[in-house]
C-alpha cells in the first residue's frame, strides 16, 4: 500500500510511546528508521522488528546535528518523541533538560528544512499549561509551566510553530496528557502515567499503592494506543498543519480512583492505599478539552481507564511478572 509519506523517522523510537508508534508504522507498511540514545529507551521495545527490511535502528542523540543530517537523508516525515521527560530530573538539571528538549528539537527542525522533510509531528506535553485558573485545559489557554521540563516543552513547541510559519515545514504539535501503558518506565518520577506502573509493581510485591497527598488530585489518563492513533491522524490530516492539539480522554479521574481500579483489576482489594506527603511541584487538578482534536483530526479515544488498566495488567502477566 502506497503512503503519502513512505519513509519515517521516529526519534526516541525505542522508548515507551515511540516504540508503540513504530509498531503501528511497521504494521501499516511504512519504512521506519528509529534513532534513540537508549538513556531511557530500551532495545527490547523494538527487538521484534530488528530483522525486518523496513526497520532501521541508529543509536544516536538528537543533540548531534551531523548524525541527524546523515540519518535523515531520505526521510519524508518525523515523529519527534525523544525527550528528557522527567520533571524531577529537570529540577535537578535544567541545563541538560534544555539542551535535549529545546536544542535537540531545534536540531531536528533545522535538519528537516535542510533535507526537505515534509511533515514533523511533535510530542508536546500538558506540563506546559501549569496550574491555570481552570482545571479544564484548552489549547488557547495562557501557558504557565511550573517546572523546567514544562518550560522546555513550551520553548520547543514555539520553535515548531516558527518553523511552520517561517520555513513552511508541515508541523503538528500533540500535547500529551498522562499517558500510560505497556513498556512505560517505572522510574520516571513526577509522571502520573509512570505512577501507574509503580502502583502495579508495588501490588505485585504485595505492597499497597503509595499515593502523594490525599489522592484526590485529578488527572486525564490516556492509554498509549489512543496516543498512537492521534499520531497517525496527525501524519495524514492536511488541515492539522501549524496546529496544536490536546491528546487525552477529556475526563478527569482521581489518583485514588486509579489505585482502586488497579487493586480491583489485580484482585488485591485487601491492599489499602497508603498516603505520604504531597509533592511541592504537583498541580491539583487538570484534564483536557479534546474537541479540537476530535473535530480537526477525527481523534476519538477508545479506552476507558478500566479497559486500559486491564490491558496493561494483562501485559505484565504475559511478561510472567506474576502468576
Amino acid at each position: 500500500m502506497a503512503h503519502k509519506y513512505e519513509k519515517i523517522l521516529v526519534t526516541g523510537g525505542a522508548g515507551f510511546i515511540g516504540s508503540h508508534i513504530v509498531d503501528e508504522l511497521i504494521e501499516k507498511g511504512f519504512d521506519v528508521t528509529v534513532t534513540d540514545n537508549l538513556d531511557t529507551g530500551r532495545l527490547e521495545n523494538v527487538a521484534h522488528h530488528q530483522n525486518k527490511k523496513d526497520f532501521h535502528f541508529i543509536r544516536g542523540d538528537i543533540r548531534n546535528f551531523d548524525l541527524l543530517k546523515e540519518t535523515m537523508k531520505d526521510i519524508d516525515a518525523v515523529f519527534h518523541e525523544a525527550a528528557l521527560a522527567s520533571v524531577t530530573l529537570s529540577v535537578k538539571n535544567p541545563t541538560l533538560t534544555n539542551d535535549t528538549n529545546v536544542g535537540g528539537t531545534l536540531n531536528l527542525l533545522k535538519a528537516c528544512c535542510d533535507l526537505g522533510v515534509k511533515r514533523f509531528v511533535f510530542a508536546s506535553s500538558a506540563a506546559i499549561y501549569g496550574e491555570g485558573k481552570s482545571p479544564l485545559k484548552k489549547e488557547d489557554d495562557t501557558l504557565n509551566p511550573t517546572s523546567p521540563y514544562g518550560v522546555s516543552k513550551l520553548a520547543a513547541e514555539k520553535y515548531v510553530g516558527v518553523f511552520y510559519k517561517v520555513y513552511g515545514l508541515e508541523t503538528v504539535c500533540l500535547r500529551y496528557f498522562n499517558v500510560y501503558g505497556p513498556r512505560q518506565n517505572v522510574d520516571i518520577h513526577g509522571s502520573y502515567g509512570g505512577a501507574i506502573s509503580i502502583f502495579i509493581n508495588r501490588i505485585l510485591k504485595g505492597l499497597p499503592p503509595m499515593i502523594y497527598g490525599d489522592g484526590e488530585q485529578t488527572r486525564d489518563f490516556v492509554y498509549v494506543k489512543d496516543v498512537v492513533e492521534a499520531n497517525m491522524l496527525a501524519l495524514n490530516r492536511k488541515n492539522a498543519t501549524g496546529e496544536v492539539f490536546n491528546i487525552a480522554t477529556g475526563k478527569n479521574i482521581s489518583i485514588n480512583q486509579v489505585a482502586n481500579t488497579l487493586r480491583d483489576v489485580m484482585n488485591r482489594i485487601d491492599l489499602k492505599n497508603i498516603h505520604v506527603n504531597p509533592r511541592r511541584t504537583d498541580i491539583r487538578h487538570g484534564y483536557a478539552a479534546i474537541s479540537k482534536a476530535q473535530k480537526t483530526l477525527g481523534y476519538n479515544p477508545k479506552f476507558s481507564i478500566k479497559e486500559g488498566l486491564t490491558e496493561l495488567v494483562n501485559w505484565y502477566a504475559e511478561k510472567n511478572s506474576f502468576s
